[in-house]
């Protein structure tokens, strides 16, 4: 199958709280872009009319993530150049854009990586664990018997892991962690770079006793300690 000539799709990372985490060159890219894709159209336009930036948006759902990857590749196949934007942080780690990524390199197109904010990046650089890997394991399932299972496996390792849990799930998440090993060393960002950002660090049981099963507030990620106690940055299990 021919497709058009080559175009662009720039993956532009986007704050993960605080507006003024977007960088010069991600401003520079969706003001020069013909179209925007995202996450979520509402969210991105938000995003996009406080830097009075106004583009077409075409959405790309986590829900339909391959039509729409196939929807934003003809665009790239008309020859318009596409940003594309996951509602916060860098697309792709455990958010959606992998399939939209693959989907334009098939088709012989561009795809140009417009580095930013990053959750996982954010939380690591204030844990003050230092080693060279880190495992990251996105989301882990909601389902209590796969989440402590997966949870075994991970505080077997030598190297500490980055999660990431909802407000709906960070208690019982803790809770699990300190079932099965209550010293061990966890750091909780909450609500990184927002008004309400608050950084935790002690043993698995003293932050389970901070949140409750029930659900907290704020958006979360978890560094916890690996066994070698200092660690090392691989990637596992969700996009990443």
């Amino acid at each position: 199958m021919q497709y058009g000539g080559v175009s662009t799709l720039y993956v532009v990372a986007t704050p993960i709280g605080n507006l003024s985490d977007i960088t010069l060159r991600a401003l520079e890219t969706l003001g020069a872009v013909d179209t925007v894709a995202c996450e979520d159209t509402r969210h991105t336009l938000k995003l996009l009319s406080h830097f009075d930036i106004h583009k077409p948006l075409v959405p790309c759902h986590a829900n339909d993530e391959r039509r729409g990857a196939e929807r934003v590749a003809g665009l790239l196949d008309e020859g318009k150049n596409v940003a594309y934007c996951s509602d916060a942080g860098t697309p792709g780690l455990s958010d959606p854009g992998a399939v939209l990524v693959r989907e334009a390199r098939r088709r012989g197109h561009r795809v140009i990586p417009i580095p930013g904010p990053s959750a996982f990046a954010c939380l690591v650089s204030a844990a003050g664990v230092s080693g060279r890997t880190f495992l990251f394991d996105g989301f882990l399932s909601p389902k209590p018997g796969k989440r402590r299972a997966r949870l075994k496996e991970l505080l077997s390792r030598e190297e500490s892991f980055v999660l990431y849990e909802s407000p709906f799930r960070i208690g019982k998440l803790l809770a699990d962690i300190a079932s099965i090993n209550p010293e061990r060393r966890v750091c909780v960002g909450r609500e990184l770079t927002k008004i309400h950002e608050e950084i935790l660090e002690g043993t698995a049981a003293e932050l389970a006793a901070r949140f409750p099963a029930e659900s907290a507030k704020g958006e979360f990620c978890l560094l916890v300690h690996g066994l070698g106690g200092e660690s090392s940055i691989s990637q596992s299990g969700d996009d990443a």
